[in-house]
């Protein structure tokens, strides 16, 4: 647990302490959840549908993901990017089909990093 300082704010070198115990691939996968998540309201995926809907910030985010991804897949084992790259293919493939304006193949968020997404 995180002591505070007077000010009510996380103590820094607390903060510093309890990072430097989790390891680089649990960090990598955790802001990888995040996008996802982050991208999946985006998309209007969850139980609120069109509500938060926002194409022009999941195209961000899943972007984002894409390049963290590519980045990190040397780092971490496959154990970990297989089911990551399953989950951003699904989200390029509801990017794709919630777009009116339909990107060309290879366009699309995160196709840089992907190669072209088709459905």
């Amino acid at each position: 647990m995180s002591e505070t300082s007077p000010a009510g704010t996380p103590d820094f070198d607390t903060m510093a302490r309890d990072i430097a115990e989790v390891p680089a691939v649990e960090v990598i996968v955790t802001v990888a959840v995040n996008l996802m998540s982050a991208a999946a309201v985006k998309l209007g995926l969850t139980e609120e549908g069109d509500e938060h809907r926002d194409l022009d910030e999941a195209r961000k985010l899943v972007h984002a993901l894409a390049g963290l991804l590519d980045a990190s897949a040397t780092e971490i084992s496959s154990f970990h990017a297989a089911p990551l790259r399953d989950g951003l293919k699904s989200l390029q493939l509801a990017f794709r089909e919630a777009s009116l304006v339909k990107d060309e193949p290879g366009q699309g968020p995160g196709e840089k990093y992907t190669g072209a997404i088709y459905g």
